[in-house]
């Protein structure tokens, strides 16, 4: 082989494609369109793609529902509220009622509670400087406004 000139990188179809397909989905989920963009990268055939995917999802080794769930569930982990959320849904283009059920199990109230407690502790902010504070990192983590004035005004007998 010449070193000059590179032996050219074969472009998969049939089993070598869907063997590419298979690992990407056995390290993690993926949604339709995530899985679709990477198998593009090895410069497979669009049709055969869409027609791979399509099958891996009738066959429920893919599914956009069950990356919703993961996605959810990963970004309340990460102190995320739901306007986060939906950005990342809408980032893998999941379609936001496959998240609906997922979502509505979550007490987006105590979730920013917790994350403020961690943060700031549990005194009530007096000062105009320290409240603003709060509020933009709440609102940069991608909590509601009714929420977070909630979550700044809270006190532990308040429940």
């Amino acid at each position: 082989m010449n070193p000059m000139f590179p032996k050219t990188k074969s472009i998969p179809t049939g089993h070598k494609l869907r063997a590419i397909a298979f690992a990407l989905l056995a390290k993690r989920e993926h949604s339709k369109y995530d899985l679709t963009q990477k198998l593009q990268h090895y410069g497979a055939h669009p049709e055969e793609i869409e027609q791979l995917v399509n099958e891996l999802e009738h066959a429920h080794y893919q599914s956009d529902e069950r990356m919703a769930g993961m996605l959810v569930r990963s970004q309340v982990r990460q102190g995320r509220g739901l306007q986060r959320v939906k950005q990342s849904l809408k980032k893998h283009d999941i379609a936001p009622e496959l998240a609906q059920t997922a979502l509505e199990d979550i007490d987006w109230l105590q979730e920013a509670l917790q994350l403020k407690i961690k943060k700031f502790g549990t005194d009530i902010a007096t000062e105009p400087k320290q409240k603003a504070k709060q509020i933009r990192f709440l609102q940069y983590r991608g909590f509601s406004m009714d929420i977070i004035m909630k979550v700044i005004k809270y006190r532990e007998d308040d429940e």
